[in-house]
């Protein structure tokens, strides 16, 4: 597995713009809100659900990552999943309205934040990045607070050294 610097200079290379990363801030949310929606509506044991199991997994990952990224991210994503359940509990035709609007919309903010960029999404080369959308923003943040510095450097680093790459190819 990829350490966390080389997994986010990965996502940053793809999301220099000061703009497209503010709409990722409206469209990564609204799409992990989204697609947990659905997810709520699957029942397993007791009373978890396919939502459960499914933050739990990424969390897993993201503490493998960075533990205090990771807790920073799951109360974010807690707040999401809660939303999402709220949102599964009010009928099946509502909730796919929910999900559509959400999906739709956070798919519509993240395509115009990579027009600003000139660049396509960093999905577009590799699918697992959609992983790594939620704790970069949360890192975003971190950094923009001053925390993190570290990590912050790391990946600066990364990226400073792929472009001088690019640039000399």
């Amino acid at each position: 597995m990829k350490p966390l610097d080389e997994q986010m200079s990965i996502y940053a290379a793809y999301h220099r713009s000061r703009w497209n990363r503010c709409t990722h801030f409206i469209g990564v949310p609204a799409i992990v809100f989204a697609i947990l929606i659905p997810m709520s509506r699957v029942p397993l044991a007791g009373d978890a659900t396919l939502a459960h199991v499914f933050v739990i997994a990424v969390l897993a990952y993201y503490f493998v990552l960075d533990v205090a990224l990771a807790f920073a991210t799951a109360i974010v994503t807690g707040a999401l999943l809660y939303a999402a359940q709220l949102a599964a509990a009010t009928g099946s035709l509502s909730s796919w309205v929910w999900f559509g609007m959400f999906f739709a919309g956070g798919w519509v903010f993240q395509l115009v934040g990579h027009v600003f960029e000139g660049r396509k999404p960093a999905l577009a080369d590799n699918l697992f990045q959609i992983f790594v959308a939620p704790i970069f923003l949360v890192a975003e943040a971190s950094f923009a607070l001053g925390f993190k510095r570290d990590v912050r450097e790391k990946v600066e680093a990364r990226l400073a050294a792929g472009e001088a790459r690019r640039a000399a190819s």
